[in-house]
Parts: C-alpha cells; sequence; structure tokens
C-alpha cells in the first residue's frame, strides 16, 4: 500500500532556466515581468503534485500569490531535503527559499529574512509501540536520534549536546524529514525531530508515530531571500502585512490545515488497515460511479468510509443502511432496490452529492462548493439553505466554507435556529462530517496515487 511521500521522493528536480549565461539568477534581483526563481522541497508542507497532477502546497500556494502581486513569474527548483534547498540560495541559483524553513539566527546571518507565515514547534517522534518512550532531553542520551541535516533540528540537538554529555545524533544531507518519519514508522530507526506541522499531515498516514515531547518553544517559519536582495525580502513583509497577503495566508490555513482535527490513533490505524483489507472490493464501483457522476473517485471513497467504514451491510439505529447508507426515502428516489448492495449504494450515494453540489450556485468556487455540497448530503439541503440566509444576515460569506462552518453550528443554538424556516439541526455535525471526510480523502488519495 502507499504510504505518504515516497513515490514524491523519486520525482527528479525540475530544472530551471537561468536569468543569464554568465550570472545565476541570484546574483540580480528579478525586474518587473520577469521570472522569480525559489527554491522548494518536495513535502507536504511546502510543494508537491496534487490529486489533479498539478503543483500545490503550502509555499506554492502562497508563493504563486506573491509572485502575481509582484507581476512575477515563478519558476520553481524542487529538492528533496533542507540541505539542498539552503545551498541552492546560498549558491545564488535562487533568489528565494521558500520551504518551510524556520527563521534562525544562523540564517538570518548567511540570508536576508523574508515573509513568516506561520509558527512550528520541534518534536521528537518515535514509534508508539518502542515503550518507555523519553519525555526529557536526558532521556534522549543513549537514543537512535536521527534528524535530517541544515534543518533546525541539527541547531537545537547541537546546543543541547554542548550541555549534556552523551547525546548523540546523526544527521543526513540527502533524506528529508517526512522520510525520516517513515523509517521511524517502520521501526527502521529510533526517533527523529520534525516540525509540529509536518507531524499533524504524516501521521494520518502513519499512524504509529507518536510525539514523545516538545524540543522546543514556538519558532517562526517562513521565508529567505539571498542576502544581497534585501528589497525582494522586504517586499515579502509588506505583502504579508497587506490585507491581500494576510487573505491568501488565512486560504492557504484553510485549505491546507485548518481541518486536520484531534488525532485518532484508533481511528486512522483502522483506516490504514481498511485500505488493504476493503477498499480493493468496491475500487471498481467507486471508479464507475465516479465517470457517471464526475466527482472524484478518492471523494466517494472518503464519503464511504465516513458513512460505513466500507461495509455493505451497515445499519444504523436510524434506518440507515449499506455502504454509503441510503435512507429509504432517498433510495427509492434514486431507483436502489437494494440499499446493501454495494454497486446500487455506491451509484446512488455519488447521484445524491452530485446533485446536493449541482444546486447549489454555480458561481461558488471549489473547493467551497464541494464542502457545502458534503454539509447538504448530511444535513439536508434545507439546513444548508437556513444556514446560509443565516450567515447573510450576520454578515458572514454564504459561498466560504470558512464562514459556513462557523455558521452551521448555529443551526442548533436557541437564540438563532428559532429564526430560521426549517428549524432545529445539529449543524455542528455536519462540520465535523466535511472535517473528517477532508481527512480520510488526503490518506485514501496519496494511497490511490500509487
Amino acid at each position: 500500500m502507499f504510504r505518504y511521500l515516497l513515490p514524491l521522493a523519486l520525482l527528479l528536480p525540475l530544472l530551471l532556466s537561468a536569468c543569464g549565461d554568465d550570472q545565476p539568477p541570484g546574483a540580480a534581483p528579478p525586474s518587473e515581468g520577469g521570472v522569480l526563481v525559489v527554491a522548494t522541497r518536495n513535502g507536504p508542507v511546502s510543494w508537491y503534485i496534487g490529486r489533479n497532477q498539478q503543483p500545490t502546497g503550502p509555499e506554492h500556494d502562497l508563493v504563486e500569490a506573491f509572485a502575481a502581486a509582484q507581476g512575477l513569474r515563478v519558476e520553481w527548483q524542487v529538492h528533496e531535503s533542507t540541505a539542498a534547498v539552503l545551498a541552492a540560495l546560498e549558491e545564488g541559483r535562487a533568489h528565494l527559499a521558500a520551504a518551510g524553513l524556520t527563521h534562525l539566527d544562523s540564517r538570518d546571518r548567511r540570508f536576508e529574512a523574508a515573509l513568516t507565515h506561520g509558527e512550528v514547534i520541534q518534536q521528537v517522534v518515535c514509534h508508539r509501540e518502542d515503550r518507555p518512550l523519553p519525555d526529557t532531553v536526558e532521556d534522549l542520551v543513549g537514543v537512535d536520534l536521527q534528524v535530517t541535516d541544515a534543518s533546525s533540528y541539527v541547531d537545537r540537538l547541537t546546543a543541547l549536546a554542548e550541555q549534556m554529555e552523551g547525546l548523540r545524533f546523526q544527521t543526513h544531507a540527502d533524506l528529508s524529514t517526512e522520510v525520516l518519519l517513515t523509517r521511524v514508522a517502520r521501526r527502521e530507526i529510533g526517533c527523529t525531530v520534525a516540525d509540529s506541522s509536518i507531524v499533524e499531515v504524516v501521521r494520518r498516514h502513519w499512524p504509529n508515530l507518536e510525539v514523545a515531547f516538545d524540543l522546543s518553544a514556538p519558532e517562526q517559519v517562513g521565508w529567505y531571500a539571498v542576502a544581497s536582495l534585501g528589497d525582494l525580502a522586504a517586499a515579502s513583509r509588506d505583502w504579508r502585512e497587506s490585507e491581500r497577503g494576510q487573505a491568501v495566508v488565512d486560504r492557504v490555513r484553510e485549505r491546507y490545515y485548518a481541518y486536520i482535527g484531534e488525532f485518532d490513533f484508533v481511528d486512522l490505524r483502522a483506516l490504514n488497515r481498511r485500505l488493504d483489507e476493503r477498499l480493493p472490493r468496491y475500487l471498481d464501483e467507486f471508479e464507475q460511479a465516479g465517470e457517471i457522476t464526475g466527482l472524484p473517485v478518492d471523494l466517494l471513497a472518503a464519503m464511504a468510509y465516513q458513512e460505513s467504514h466500507w461495509d455493505p451491510r451497515a445499519t444504523s439505529p436510524t434506518g440507515v443502511r449499506g455502504i454509503m447508507m441510503l435512507t429509504e426515502p432517498t433510495a427509492a428516489s434514486l431507483g436502489v432496490e437494494d440499499r446493501l448492495n454495494p454497486r446500487e449504494s455506491i451509484l446512488a450515494g455519488a447521484r445524491y452529492l452530485a446533485d446536493r453540489r449541482e444546486r447549489l450556485p454555480a458561481d461558488i468556487p471549489e473547493p467551497d462548493r464541494t464542502y457545502l455540497a458534503l454539509a447538504s448530503y448530511n444535513l439536508g439541503r434545507a439546513h444548508v439553505l437556513d444556514a446560509r440566509q443565516l450567515a447573510r444576515e450576520l454578515g458572514r460569506d454564504p459561498d466560504s466554507w470558512s464562514d459556513m462552518r462557523e455558521v452551521l453550528p448555529l443551526k442548533a443554538d436557541e437564540r438563532y435556529y428559532p429564526q430560521t424556516k426549517y428549524g432545529y439541526a445539529r449543524g455542528y455535525e455536519s462540520v465535523h462530517y466535511v472535517r473528517r471526510i477532508r481527512n480520510y480523502r488526503d490518506v485514501i488519495g496519496q494511497a490511490l496515487a500509487d
């Protein structure tokens, strides 16, 4: 079964054209209408190939938005490690480095600090079955501890090793943090150190990873420019502080991080196991339903997992049944003769979701349109229409899932639901429903990409 990021590690770095035959890109600032060469890292918090086979990722989206605001075109240099990213910047092969880089004094002396866009905490991560887990720095003495080279983790561990005799660690210039986390999960090495943002994403795919303890206080994460390009770094900071820049940062956080909820080891372990045991039995049905409705296969599979854990005979106390947990009236309206038949149930569920999506205003952008359709599937179209009207009355955007996930729970609030046409509904459940499907979809999508 596919495990997160390993196939991405096989991607060759992009070969980018230089700004001139005699000088590297970082030797001179990019001019308006020109090329901004950006070094990044292939990973879930930076840059990767998404479901539509196009580049995506938090750093990708931020850089592209910043470059567009400056009238620049981005050319990407994609590397597999932090060491390679920083080497590209130091050697003048790129103007900017955007790779989830912690702002450190040691880096500030080599490069020009550009914008920051978040905070992370360095965390010691081990296999959850290797007990007892270390819970202090002193406990790391004698532990097989391996980290990626040129990282903030090396700076932190080096400082600690100077204070603590016996603390040892191994560095890898050619292995990313994600690869080292995978090796911990496979019990090929003892422990590693990773940023909390990376741990949060990767642990869904490797639920046997466990955070032993935090190794640092919160640290700022952002970009660096070549030391001579102070104006470029300043422009990025100014853009970040602008209303437009803040809106982009907010959108990126919503798209990549906001839906990742509290870690549930049992749930994610079960999902990863069922990817091998159950999903292959019904994959043809999901693919056929996707072809008929135009909905992504990983979305349909994630929704079905949320509904029934891919159990075609699932039944709830309220009478919904089957792999897509259809009500009897819904099944009848879609021509389903047997709700326990997985082929019928999957196609009917896909058609119903497609109908919920089609009934929404055409100008709602993706992915908000899909999230609202999922909420409608779960809560009912009438209650979602109520919530959209309530959002307007409260000065919120009914087309934005970020706003609607705050408004939907008000359908269960006695201060608000009496004002709505269809009254009380457990809108908070639809918010959790969408969040879980987004998490499941990430894991399933990577499995299907193998």
